[in-house]
């Protein structure tokens, strides 16, 4: 079904509003829309059309911790703009709506909030109470939370989350977004947890999930491992070292400049250029580590940095990622010292016990924080000798977690990845096709895509040590040594899923051998929240879920074969490389295909020192002032204006401008439903008669046709600029032109019926605010549906109406001149400039004017000439003279002569 083939809801005799305001529009309609089930989507209708009419959408689902910013406004209106042209063209829009619920904002939001953190060794308390309900700052060190078992934790996890999704989704009605709330998840609902387990578990079967003990990426303040794609690096102050290692031949020392020189006790090689001449000759000698005496190899890596430092590292295990490379490229041993605390090792390390360094170990470093060694370090280098000169300052690099305010360390633990052709070359070429195939919407995104990709250096980590979470649905076989088989993994049938290995028991065990020698032991991690959310397509169009039925746990097979891949997923750039990416790892991995069609990105909210507006950053405002103080749609409006992928600055200026565009929509229409109707069955576009009426629709033909291709193209915000600047020189000259002639005044004087000048005016009125109300719906959607009501019956919407098409004007506008409005508007100007210029009420009359124009404009304002002389209050004669340009001179006003 095309948009041409639904008829529009016939007018009505108006019923207009004394003083029309925008204010408490949002309350009227929002309950209208909530009663009437707008937007739902039509499962039956959809399933018996063809897939081109169907447009379905894979809805971020904002992270429910606290309350939504002005980011989530900015993004989640420009893709309602665009699900709404799509709903108007006639298609069935699947527009769901999720809350990513689950993952480490939502565990810190519950720990501020109740003042408590989890412990996985404490038990569950049944008539556990929190000490408080809303957050303090004393709430938010770890220090003052009272620490309560993991599954109390958990129960306040979903406690909150429903409070705040709920907040949430009273601001997105207020918003006007146009999602069906018929079709919500959560991602730790039943449902999403079981889609996620169940993809992981295929992933586990088909060998591309999969468990290794090695070095990662570690934030100490979160304990959790952390994946490449959530890294920041950001500018950290610390000092370079110039330290003296000591070659065995006795020969003289080998400098080189550290930054963190309290991991010298772990070092176990230096690192330079090949092609660095300096070290050539100690490439395959051995020096000894100062203060420790530790023999390690000089070796040869070309990531070496020649002209970094003295040009020859230090290869810790570890201390950056580097380190890590040079360590598996180059089969080094192991020697880890810092733990998952941040702190040394209580234990002196066996490399160093026995050796000179092991009191100073023992006394001065053992379980010391890094910065607290770091200084023992430096102060033992000093009386050694071994320190050249005093530190200099510097500001370093480093590694953080993008929620965290501590640099990562890299420390050992066993974790779970999903390949994704970080260590594939087969794989990442696969992936680079599909980015490739995507569509995106700014084209130049897919650079950002293809960049992420080919700079891979590991696979995506997906398990994190925290609590409120999908489960990882393994166990592991405990040994009769009491030992935990990592390579003996048990795994459920899919039929039982959601699992929690923590409190669920594989087939053939009995809880009783749970953590018992010969029994098991569930895995305690959960999945990165992405690991979920990118599998947001799959769980809200109703992918399959082992072991039910259609129509149970959200199975839906026959839906999910109609629309799955989805056409568009509308969400930020600074997240092309987490969900983007991962959602199109998961397809390819399961479906062999891409997740949706297009992509389309939107911006950033910038403050006013043009940072991107963050919760974690703390510079972001919250939406719901500005909707109350300009109204729902100046803010739509704010957001529409801005390009598809440009970040915007936070200004209220252009949401004014907005709320300005609102009231004067409402008084305008208003104004043009003022004049009276049309005869009863008579066919408006068959009453244009007159050459200004012809060419304003005309003109608007053009736009209904800049527009519908700006949409088609993902441009909501071309299709804005052209429709709003249409609306106000309709509303500046073509209302002014033809007002007049539309009341109808001498005929109605006379007690004549309408003749057909004004019919005209009345018709073209009818049909073009027909047509701005649709183009302007996507945007403006309360001051729309307003005036809509004003003239149509109870239960029609704006929004359900057919997008505006060149062929429902074809009648009226065959053979206009689109340019005579513009011409006769330009002369307009011209008589109302010569009455401001002589500082007189614009409806002073006009005896006399002169035309000046080429002889094409002058034909023009010919043709509409009594409509300009009755708009500028013209009594007199117009006459008309040859020029290059059109100006309007000699305008005499009744009382005085002016040159103008």
């Amino acid at each position: 079904m095309t948009s041409s083939a639904r008829p529009l809801d016939p007018p009505r005799p108006a019923t207009l509003p004394e003083r029309p305001s925008v204010d408490g529009l949002e309350d009227k309609w929002v309950a209208v829309w909530r009663d009437t089930n707008a937007n739902a989507f039509d499962r039956e209708a959809a399933l018996a059309a063809d897939r081109s009419q169907i447009f379905a959408i894979d809805t971020p689902p904002p992270t429910a911790s606290g309350s939504l910013h002005l980011g989530h406004v900015f993004g989640y209106t420009q893709a309602d703009c665009l699900a709404r042209y799509h709903r108007m063209t006639g298609k069935h829009v699947f527009y769901p709506i999720g809350w990513d619920d689950n993952g480490l904002p939502t565990e810190r939001r519950v720990q501020n909030y109740y003042g408590v953190r989890g412990d996985a060794t404490l038990p569950h308390d049944p008539t556990f109470t929190p000490p408080q309900r809303g957050g303090d700052n004393k709430s938010s060190k770890a220090a003052n939370q009272v620490p309560i078992s993991r599954a109390n934790f958990i129960e306040l996890c979903e406690e909150l989350t429903v409070i705040d999704e709920q907040a949430f989704e009273d601001t997105f009605r207020r918003l006007a977004l146009s999602l069906d709330w018929n079709v919500q998840y959560r991602t730790i609902d039943d449902r999403s947890r079981a889609v996620a387990q169940q993809a992981f578990l295929r992933n586990l079967a088909r060998g591309e999930a999969y468990s290794a003990e090695a070095p990662g990426l570690w934030d100490i303040t979160f304990q959790t491992a952390v994946a490449q794609a959530e890294l920041e690096a950001r500018d950290y102050p610390g000092a370079y070292h110039r330290v003296a290692y000591h070659r065995t031949d006795g020969s003289g020392p080998v400098y080189i400049e550290t930054t963190r020189p309290e991991l010298i006790c772990s070092v176990v090689a230096l690192v330079a250029h090949p092609d660095d001449e300096r070290y050539q000759h100690l490439f395959g000698t051995t020096v000894t580590s100062p203060l420790f005496g530790v023999e390690v190899p000089v070796l040869a890596h070309p990531l070496a940095e020649m002209d970094k430092g003295a040009g020859i590292a230090m290869c810790c295990t570890f201390g950056d990622m580097t380190d890590v490379q040079w360590w598996r490229e180059l089969s080094l041993p192991t020697r880890s010292v810092i733990t998952r605390s941040g702190r040394l090792q209580a234990e002196v390390p066996e490399w160093i016990a026995g050796g000179p360094g092991e009191t100073l170990y023992a006394e001065q470093l053992a379980g010391k924080t890094t910065h607290s060694a770091r200084e023992a370090v430096v102060a033992a280098l000093r009386e050694s000798g071994d320190l050249d000169g005093e530190p200099q300052k510097t500001q370093r690099k480093a590694n953080f977690y993008e929620k965290g305010d501590k640099p990562l360390e890299i420390v050992t633990s066993r974790q779970w990845f999903i390949r994704n052709g970080g260590k594939d070359d087969e794989l990442r070429a696969r992936l680079l096709e599909r980015g490739e195939e995507l569509e995106f919407h700014p084209a130049y995104m897919r650079a950002r895509y293809r960049n992420w990709v080919e700079g891979l250096n590991g696979d995506w980590l997906i398990s994190r040590q925290r609590f409120f979470g999908v489960q990882i649905p393994v166990w592991y076989a405990v040994t009769e040594d009491g030992e935990v088989d990592y390579e003996t993994v048990l795994v459920p049938d899919e039929s039982r899923l959601p699992i929690d290995p923590m409190s669920d028991v594989p087939e053939g065990y009995t809880e009783d051998q749970r953590d018992q020698p010969g029994g098991f032991t569930g895995d305690p991690d959960i999945m990165d929240t992405w690991a979920t959310s990118s599998l947001s397509p799959q769980i809200a169009a109703g992918w399959p879920v082992a072991g039910a039925p259609d129509g149970e746990r959200g199975n839906d097979s026959e839906l999910f074969a109609k629309i799955f891949p989805f056409d568009m997923r509308p969400q930020g750039h600074d997240i092309i490389r987490t969900w983007l990416f991962a959602t199109v790892v998961r397809a390819h991995l399961e479906h062999d295909s891409l997740p949706w069609t297009d992509a389309y990105i939107n911006g950033w909210i910038l403050d006013p020192d043009r940072k991107k507006m963050s919760k974690s950053k703390g510079n972001a405002t919250t939406p719901l002032g500005m909707l109350e103080e300009h109204g729902t749609d100046a803010v739509r409006y704010w957001a529409a204006a801005a390009r598809p992928g440009v970040d915007t600055i936070d200004d209220p200026n252009q949401v004014k401008v907005g709320r300005r565009l609102a009231i004067k929509l409402l008084n305008a229409s208003k104004f043009a439903l003022s004049f009276g109707e049309l005869p009863a069955g008579a066919d408006p576009v068959g009453l244009v008669t007159e050459p200004i009426d012809r060419s304003m629709l005309a003109r608007l033909a053009t736009v209904v046709e800049r527009a519908t291709a700006s949409y088609e193209g993902y441009d909501y915000s071309t299709a804005l600029d052209v429709t709003e600047s249409f609306f106000w020189t309709f509303c500046d000259d073509y209302l002014e032109l033809v007002k007049e002639r539309a009341y109808g005044s001498a005929e109605t004087e006379r007690g004549e019926e309408a003749s057909a000048a004004t019919l005209s005016a009345r018709a073209a009125l009818q049909l073009a605010l027909s047509v701005q109300l649709r183009l302007l719906a996507p945007v403006l959607t309360f001051a729309t549906e307003e005036v809509w009501s004003w003239w149509h019956e109870e239960g029609s919407s704006v929004h359900t109406q057919p997008w505006p098409s060149v062929e429902e004007l074809a009648g009226a506008v065959d053979g206009a001149d689109p340019a005579l409005l513009g011409t006769v508007g330009q002369a307009l100007a011209g008589l109302r400039r010569a009455k401001s210029e002589a500082k007189v009420k614009m409806r002073t009359e006009i005896s006399a004017a002169t035309v000046a124009a080429p002889a094409e404009d002058a034909e023009r304002v010919r043709a509409a000439l009594g409509d300009l002389r009755a708009a500028g209050k013209v009594t007199g004669e117009v006459t008309f003279a040859e020029a290059d340009e059109l100006a309007v001179h000699d305008v005499a006003l009744v009382t005085e002569q002016i040159d103008a």
